[in-house]
């Protein structure tokens, strides 16, 4: 009984007690099975106007358009830029298309599957269709046939496990671009919408009429702001300030790092020439008299024996004169060269014949319709095909294994034979060795030791007479730094270290770099110190008109202006509210206004225009007397808000709701 007394005098504490430990319990259930919720959102490359844009999708983009490179360009070792050009446009394209279906989804606008299927494979298919070269035929042209091969092709399957690996890339180009016709119709639909939109109405071709109509002579006298002193006018931070206010929607950023960087090249040593050289002269002897100079060659050259034949086009330049010498035969040998950081020597193995330089074949295609394939060189094909296409005669077929099966190629016809040679050259390219490698590591290793900082490092790089070389608006997405190759790693160190910090090192290709963080940019808009240097040079123009406009006080006509001024009078011939530009003076819009303000014979007071102060005098009007008509004049209009549709395509971009988390996964 006394327990549960106990527990009744102190009910208030334990009900908070149990209830803190119930409220634990649910947040950690809560935490622990909500885990796959939260992982979820952190595998969102993108959220762009509230859709979410999954990891996987962003992938299977990049794996799409990749495909669609390899088939266009006929190339598949893509380089950083251009996996970046990849990466880049495919952002570019999910960022078209959700911001596009956001505006077309509000109206109720659509693509149907006929439209699609029409501008895809219809009797006028959409451009970017007519434009692929794999729908065009030898002349050129573009192939509606060959559209509906391919798809037909790649709705089917087979037993060749080569031929389902192609015809799975054939459909994943062919996705790509109808997926690119959706995107791109969609864009032209709501673009003609907006054209049929956006058009001059009776007023507007009423006072662009009149704008051109009334016209007026004037005289001026200008006093340009370069001709007044900086030392006689004085700025304050004040003033910069409220530039800096008024003008701040000009400096929205995006949240960018500025750096430093020094750069270590990683170069070989002597001991490396050396160790290149010695190895070329042990292998010397052994290489003009073996018979198995393959062997030999390809075990140690960095150009390997393939018993290509050369001709004196395609023949290295440094061995030209040595293959294609008279009375060279097989078994002539050079001397050890030294040429661009490599040292080689060349060893002829067969001289004295020619063949032809390209051919041209045409694949056999069973029950199909043969395929001619164009020409090639021997170093464009295989070489199971370039030996008997080469070795072959105009007219001639010849069978080769392929995948699983085969494939019969017929000889349509070969260039003229030209002489040819077959050398075996052993180079070897002085590259630094581990040993330098590690010993450069060291050095740089050592210089961050001794400069721990921003200021630290560039004084050391100045004094050390290495170059010191920022690099400014580094972006969360920035693909490299500069023209750094494998860059990207230093651009996630600036947005995770500190300013004035120093980096590690990175390897960026031939260079190991040192960077410092020199700048932290995360507000929504620039700093005024970023830009203090243009707000400045306004401020000061704005400080000189105001001594101008204080020296023009009691100047009562042009002439007295002008002495005031120590300017000439200049002539404007007729001002109109059409123009663009006041007389020799250029884009003055605030005078060409004042001027039309002032009616005729008037004299205005001093005007505070872009490039100086301006006092005016008019003369007589000078009007057009053109007859009005509304059509002409709405069409000429018209032309002039063309541009305004894909403006606002642009615009529509630009201010998307975007939360773009891409450096993520970069």
């Amino acid at each position: 009984m006394a327990s549960l007394q106990r527990i009744r005098n102190h009910g208030a504490l334990l009900i908070a007690i149990v209830g803190l430990a119930m409220l634990a319990f649910i947040l950690g259930d809560f935490l622990n099975s909500g885990s796959s919720f939260f992982n979820r959102s952190r595998e969102n490359v993108a959220v762009i106007e509230g859709q979410k844009i999954h990891y996987t999708e962003y992938e299977t983009a990049k794996e799409q358009l990749t495909e669609v490179y390899k088939i266009e360009t006929g190339r598949s070792d893509f380089d950083e830029d251009m996996t970046a050009q990849i990466r880049n446009q495919v952002w570019n394209m999910l960022l078209m298309d959700y911001t596009m279906r956001a505006q077309t989804n509000e109206i109720g606008m659509e693509i149907t599957t006929d439209e699609l299927s029409e501008l895809c494979i219809g009797e006028h298919p959409h451009q970017i269709i007519r434009g692929r070269r794999a729908f065009m035929d030898e002349n050129g042209q573009f192939n509606r046939n060959a559209v509906i091969n391919l798809l037909q092709a790649i709705n089917e399957e087979s037993d060749d496990a080569e031929q389902n690996a192609n015809l799975k890339q054939a459909k994943t180009y062919w996705l790509y671009w109808e997926n690119a016709v959706r995107i791109s119709y969609m864009q032209e639909k709501y673009t003609n919408l907006l054209q049929h939109l956006v058009k001059a109405n009776s007023l507007e071709a009423e006072y662009a009429f009149k704008a051109r109509q009334e016209g007026v002579a004037a005289e001026y006298v200008m006093q340009p702001y370069y001709t007044v002193a900086d030392s006689l006018v004085k700025v304050s931070d004040r003033d910069l300030k409220k530039l800096y206010k008024q003008h701040m929607p000009l400096y929205k950023q995006t949240p960018n790092r500025a750096i430093k960087y020094v750069a270590f090249d990683i170069k070989p040593s002597e001991d490396d020439f050396k160790a290149a050289e010695t190895l070329l002269q042990n292998l010397q002897e052994e290489f003009r008299t073996t018979e198995d100079v393959s062997l030999v060659v390809n075990t140690n050259s960095d150009i390997m024996y393939d018993g290509r034949d050369y001709s004196e086009e395609t023949v290295p330049t440094h061995f030209k004169e040595f293959a294609f010498a008279k009375g060279a035969k097989a078994g002539d040998y050079t001397e050890i060269l030294f040429e661009h950081d490599t040292y080689m020597m060349a060893r002829i193995m067969q001289a004295g014949y020619s063949m032809p330089d390209s051919v041209e074949l045409k694949a056999i295609v069973k029950d199909g319709e043969d395929q001619e394939l164009g020409w090639f060189h021997a170093t464009d094909l295989p070489k199971n095909i370039a030996e008997p296409a080469f070795n072959g005669k105009r007219g001639e077929q010849f069978t080769v294994a392929q995948g699983m099966g085969e494939q019969t190629y017929e000889i349509m016809d070969l260039s003229k034979p030209t002489p040819k040679v077959k050398l075996a050259i052993l180079a070897r390219e002085v590259t630094p060795s581990s040993k330098t490698y590690s010993i450069i590591y060291n050095n740089a290793k050592q210089f961050i030791v001794a400069n721990p900082n921003a200021e630290a490092l560039e004084a050391a790089a100045q004094e050390a007479g290495m170059a010191v070389i920022p690099q400014y608006n580094l972006t969360a997405t920035t693909d490299k730094v500069g023209q750094l190759k494998s860059s990207r790693p230093i651009v996630r160190w600036a947005f995770e270290a500190k300013e004035g910090q120093v980096s590690d090192v990175f390897e960026c290709g031939q260079q190991f770099i040192v960077a410092a963080l020199t700048e932290v940019n995360d507000g929504d808009y620039r700093p005024l110190e970023a830009v203090r240097a243009e707000l400045t040079y306004e401020a000061t123009n704005n400080a000189k008109a105001a001594y101008i406009l204080k020296q023009l006080k009691g100047a009562e006509s042009l002439e007295a202006a002008a002495e005031i001024m120590g300017q000439p009078v200049q002539n404007a011939e007729r001002v109109s509210l059409a123009d663009n530009r006041f007389g020799h003076a250029g884009m003055e819009p605030k005078v060409i206004g004042r001027t039309m303000a002032l009616g005729e014979n008037a004299l205005s007071e001093p005007i505070q225009g872009n490039m100086g102060v301006f006092v005016v005098k008019t003369g007589a009007a000078l009007n057009n007397n053109d007859d009005f008509n509304a059509e002409t004049e709405k069409a000429q209009l018209g032309s002039r808000f063309a541009y305004l549709p894909y403006q606002a395509i642009q615009l529509m971009e630009d201010q998307a709701e975007v939360e773009d988390n891409r450096a993520n996964f970069q």
